[in-house]
């Protein structure tokens, strides 16, 4: 097992060491890959569960994903392997075959190889340096583009990456702000692999922290951590609602109805018969999102707001009342007691 001196035991670590305890992130004796870009984030958590290893009795390494987004990209990776080397870490790199054209293609790439790599390597656990100021940052940047709950509290502890579950991405960081990892850097003198495109303000995340973040800080020095508690909050109220949810959906659809035939729609198959008697009984909540659990299960792309309200409004119509089509061409209609989808 790789030591590391607990010489430079730090607040920071503490901290971090308090969280894994209540929140039993990363439980002893697992093995676990650190995603590690070059930045302060990802060496500051490498760093710290480095020193935290002797106690938790961990297996750790560090893994690299190499866009090839920027020139210096083969320097970057050079430098994180030899950090690696230098901390006695096990490194695995792997570089893109091609040059993804947006950060949700980028990142879909990067968890794609992380899993592959932990999968291989029997790893039960992949961290991430993302911290309270990511936290923020994607509360606000959902919250501008029109996200409900689910979307403002989309940065999470931990979420599997696969369907099987394991292995299980954990970002523990999320009450750690991007001040706290830069100033552990710098104490800890670890010089940081400036990436160039974090000045770029064509990419909205950039935008929000170099632009906004400087002018909410004057209405609250600590707003990015009370924007990253207000996520805290909305993902407890989203798990209760999920379950909520689920149970409730049990209750009020029939789900690919085979060969039903509805006066109303003799040309289409029904895909969904909706109980209004049960909604009527929920809050505007629930019935919501019974609504968009629906849809997304039969529109093409993911339902906006327009679409849930346009479904949500049959609950209270006057029966044989109907939708326009959705898009794909859906039309629900009253039945009483009865809203089909077909």
């Amino acid at each position: 097992m790789n030591q590391s001196s607990n010489q430079n035991w730090t607040l920071l670590h503490a901290q971090l060491h308090q969280t894994l305890r209540q929140r039993k992130l990363l439980p002893k004796n697992q093995k676990i890959l650190i995603a590690v870009s070059g930045g302060q984030d990802s060496l500051s958590l490498t760093k710290l569960l480095l020193d935290l290893q002797s106690k938790w009795g961990w297996y750790l390494a560090v893994a690299h994903c190499d866009h090839k987004w920027r020139s210096d990209s083969e320097a970057n990776a050079n430098y994180v392997k030899k950090l690696a080397t230098n901390w006695q870490l096990p490194f695995h790199i792997e570089t893109a075959d091609k040059v993804y054209q947006t950060e949700a293609e980028a990142r879909k790439w990067r968890y794609h190889t992380l899993s592959k790599i932990a999968l291989e390597s029997n790893f039960q656990y992949i961290v991430t340096g993302h911290t309270a100021s990511d936290r923020a940052e994607t509360l606000l940047y959902n919250l501008i583009r029109g996200s409900g709950t689910d979307g403002l509290q989309a940065l999470t502890w931990q979420r599997p990456l696969t369907e099987n579950f394991w292995p299980l991405l954990v970002r523990p960081l999320l009450e750690i702000t991007r001040t706290q990892t830069g100033d552990f850097c710098q104490e800890q003198k670890i010089r940081i692999w400036e990436d160039s495109t974090n000045q770029d303000l064509h990419y909205a995340r950039n935008s929000i922290r170099l632009e906004l973040f400087p002018i909410l800080r004057q209405f609250n020095p600590q707003a990015e951590l009370a924007l990253a508690q207000t996520a805290e909050i909305l993902s407890a109220e989203v798990e209760y609602f999920k379950n909520e949810t689920e149970k409730l959906l049990e209750r009020v659809t029939k789900i690919d109805i085979n060969n039903l035939k509805i006066s109303q729609f003799e040309s289409q198959p029904v895909k969904y018969m909706i109980n209004r008697l049960v909604l009527l009984e929920v809050p505007l909540a629930l019935q919501r999102r019974v609504m968009r659990h629906i849809l997304c299960k039969v529109l093409p792309a993911s339902p906006n707001f327009n679409h849930i309200e346009k479904l949500t409004a049959l609950i209270n119509a006057p029966n044989r009342s109907q939708t326009d089509s959705f898009p794909g061409g859906a039309i629900a209609k009253v039945q009483h007691p009865w809203i089909i989808l077909a």
